[in-house]
C-alpha cells in the first residue's frame, strides 16, 4: 500500500480510509498487499489505469540489451561452410584458403584451430566455419541456430556428383542457405566440367551460363587456381543477399565450439552475428551467465573487441555451453542471473500448463505416430525399392518418414542425422565406418542392418506396430453381491459380500454395477474374510470388500473383478 499511495499521490492514511469506505478492505485483510484485480479497482477510484508490465523471457532478455539498438545496419562478413564428397578436395580447398590468409598477414602469424577463421577479401572478410560440414548442418540446425550464410559444395570434375554431394545439397536446401558450387580438380586430364554441371541440374542446381541462378566456380585447390575468384563470388553473393548487422549494439551470436582447457577452464569459440563483443562484458548462453575474461582471435592474438560476422575464442565460464546455442551480451549480471533462474521455473511450469491450441495440436500429433528413418543402401535401385515399399506400409495411425536416404557406407553424418532426427538407422548391404561405430555407441542410435529386403520390411512393420498403443486383454475374475454396507471410521465403507461366481483377489481390478449400469471402476482397497486380510476369496464364500476412493455402495450392488494384460501389436493389421 506504501508504493500504491506514492504512485497515485495520496496519503496512506487517506487511502486506507477510502478502501474501507468502498468495502475493499476489511479488518481481516492484509493492508500491505493486494492482488492485481484489487489494485486495478483501487487505481480506477483515483482516475488511474494499471498496466501489466510483466515481460516474457525473450522481452526480458531484450530489455538488457544496450548500445545504439536502432543504428543503421552495415555489411558484415559472410559465414561460409564448405561441404562435399570424400576425396573431392574439401580439405585441400580449406588448406589452400588458410595458406592464402596466413600469407596475407604479418610475418609469424599462425592460424589457430578454433573452429572458425576469417579471410581478407578486398576491403572486407569471409568467415569459414572450420567444422565438419555435415555436423554443422545437423547438430546446429537441430538447435535452431542458422549459423551459415552460404554453402560452398565441392564437386570433383573427374568424379561428378556422389552420395555425400547429394547429402550436402539436401542439408543446404533444408537450411534454406544459398549454394555456390566449386568444381575442383579441373587441372586433371580426366576432368569433365560440363558433365559435372549436367549431373547437378538433376538436383535443381542450374549454372548461371545455362540460364539458372547457381554460381559454378572451376578451381584447382591443389594448384591454388580459381581460389581468388571463388572468394570474390562468395563476397558477391553476400552483397546480393545484403548480409548486414548493427556493430553499435551489444553482441548476439552462437556458440561454435566448447571445450575444457587446462589452466583456462571452459573455453568457447563464438561467432558474433550482431553487435560488437568486448572483453569484460556479461554474457548469457545455454541458461548460464559468465563474464568474458579473455578474448583471442583465430591467429591466437589477444583482442579487446570483435564485430559481427567474425569468430572469437573466449574464457570466463565455469560451466560448459552446448554447441549451437545462442548467446547474448547484457548490461547487468545480477539481472541476468535473476532471468536465468526465472526461466528455469518457467520451463517447469510450461510442462504442466498447455494452452487449448497446444492441447489440440498434441492430441492430433499423438494420434499419428511417426517412425523417422535414415536409410543407407548399396545401390540406387535398392534405395528406390526400399523407400517405395516402406511408404506402402503407412497407415492412418502410424507412418514412416525417411528423413534422409543415400548410397554408400554409414558415416558420422548419417549418425548425427539419426541422432538429431530421433531416427532409426537402416542399413542395406552397406558397411559402417569405424568412426561412425564409435558415434553410434555415444549417441545410442538404433541401427538395423539387412541383406534381404523382405526381412527389412518385416522388421519395419514390427517397429511401426510397436509404436501403436497396446491392446488391452481383459480376463474375468469373479462376481460378488453386496449384502450389507458397514461405514467404519478412519477406514471408509466396507461392503459385506458373497462371491457368486469365480473368485475375487486383492490384486484384481473391479467395477461396481448397479441396475446393469457401471457406476465405478477402480481397485480393491481391502479384502477380508473373518476380519483377517485375504489374498483371494472363492465362489460361495463371504467377505468384506473396501473399494479405493468409493463410498457409494448399496445392498444389491454387484462387484465384478477382472485382470488386464497389455498385448503389444506385432503387425499393423
Amino acid at each position: 500500500i506504501e508504493d500504491l499511495s506514492k504512485k497515485i499521490g495520496v496519503k496512506k492514511k487517506f487511502l486506507l480510509h477510502k478502501l474501507k469506505q468502498e468495502g475493499l478492505l476489511s479488518s481481516s485483510d492484509d493492508p500491505f498487499s493486494f492482488d492485481c484485480e484489487t489494485t486495478e479497482v483501487i487505481a480506477s477510484l483515483f482516475g488511474f489505469e494499471i498496466k501489466n508490465m510483466v515481460k516474457n523471457q525473450e522481452e526480458a532478455i531484450k530489455s538488457l540489451f544496450f548500445g545504439d539498438l536502432s543504428a543503421e545496419k552495415k555489411s558484415k562478413p559472410p559465414v561460409v561452410t564448405v561441404m562435399g564428397h570424400v576425396n573431392h578436395g574439401k580439405t585441400t580447398l580449406l588448406d589452400c584458403i588458410r595458406k592464402s590468409r596466413v600469407a596475407s598477414q604479418e610475418a609469424g602469424g599462425i592460424t589457430q584451430h578454433i573452429g572458425a577463421y576469417s579471410i581478407p577479401v578486398g576491403e572486407s572478410y569471409v568467415t569459414f566455419i572450420d567444422t565438419p560440414g555435415h555436423a554443422a548442418f545437423t547438430s546446429m540446425r537441430a538447435r535452431g541456430a542458422k549459423v551459415t550464410d552460404i554453402v560452398v559444395i565441392v564437386v570433383s570434375a573427374d568424379d561428378g556428383a556422389q552420395p555425400q554431394t547429394i547429402e550436402a545439397i539436401n542439408h543446404a536446401k533444408a537450411a534454406k542457405v544459398p549454394i555456390i558450387v566449386a568444381i575442383n580438380k579441373v587441372d586433371l586430364p580426366t576432368s569433365n566440367v560440363e558433365q559435372a554441371k549436367k549431373q547437378l541440374t538433376e538436383y535443381d542446381l542450374i549454372p548461371e551460363d545455362w540460364g539458372g541462378d547457381t554460381i559454378f566456380c572451376p578451381i584447382s585447390a591443389l594448384k591454388g587456381e580459381g581460389i581468388k575468384e571463388l572468394l570474390e563470388h562468395i563476397q558477391l553473393l553476400a552483397e546480393v543477399h545484403e548480409l548486414k548487422a548493427n556493430p553499435n549494439r551489444s553482441a548476439t551470436g552462437v556458440v561454435i565450439e566448447s571445450r575444457m582447457e587446462k589452466g583456462r577452464g571452459w573455453v568457447m569459440t563464438l561467432l558474433v552475428q550482431d553487435g560488437t563483443l568486448k572483453s569484460g562484458q556479461i554474457l548469457i548462453t545455454d541458461n548460464k551467465v559468465g563474464r568474458v575474461r579473455q578474448m583471442t582471435n583465430d591467429t591466437g592474438r589477444s583482442v579487446s573487441s570483435v564485430g559481427p560476422g567474425l569468430p572469437v575464442e573466449i574464457s570466463g565460464f565455469s560451466q560448459v555451453a552446448q554447441v549451437g546455442e545462442p548467446f547474448y551480451v547484457v548490461k547487468n549480471e545480477k539481472e541476468a542471473r535473476r532471468l536465468i533462474t526465472e526461466q528455469g521455473k518457467e520451463q517447469e511450469e510450461k510442462k504442466d500448463n498447455l494452452s487449448m491450441e497446444e492441447l489440440l495440436l498434441k492430441a492430433h500429433t499423438d494420434t499419428l505416430k511417426t517412425l523417422n528413418v535414415v536409410l543407407k543402401t548399396d545401390v540406387a535401385g535398392s534405395m528406390e525399392a526400399i523407400q517405395s515399399s516402406i511408404e506402402e506400409l503407412n497407415t492412418e495411425k502410424v507412418e514412416v518418414k525417411v528423413i534422409h536416404a543415400n548410397m554408400g557406407s554409414v558415416n558420422e553424418s548419417d549418425v548425427l542425422l539419426a541422432s538429431t532426427g530421433q531416427a532409426v538407422l537402416l542399413c542395406f548391404n552397406v558397411a559402417i565406418d569405424p568412426a561412425a561405430q564409435k558415434l553410434i555407441k555415444k549417441e545410442s542410435i538404433t541401427v538395423q542392418s539387412y541383406t534381404v529386403i523382405y526381412d527389412l520390411l518385416k522388421n519395419m512393420e514390427r517397429m511401426m506396430a510397436g509404436l501403436l498403443d497396446p491392446e488391452i486383454e481383459e480376463s474375468f475374475g469373479g462376481r460378488a453381491e453386496v449384502l450389507q454396507v458397514f461405514p467404519i471410521s478412519n477406514v471408509g465403507v466396507i461392503a459385506g459380500c458373497k462371491v457368486l461366481k469365480g473368485k475375487v483377489a486383492e490384486n484384481h481390478l473391479v467395477r461396481l454395477i448397479r441396475k446393469n449400469d457401471t457406476i465405478y471402476e477402480g481397485k480393491i482397497n481391502s479384502l477380508k474374510r473373518f476380519k483377517q486380510s485375504a489374498k483371494e476369496v472363492s465362489e460361495g464364500q463371504e467377505c468384506g470388500i473396501g473399494l479405493a476412493k468409493c463410498k457409494d455402495l448399496k445392498p444389491g450392488d454387484i462387484i465384478e473383478s477382472f485382470t488386464q494384460k497389455e498385448i503389444k501389436k506385432e503387425t499393423l493389421s
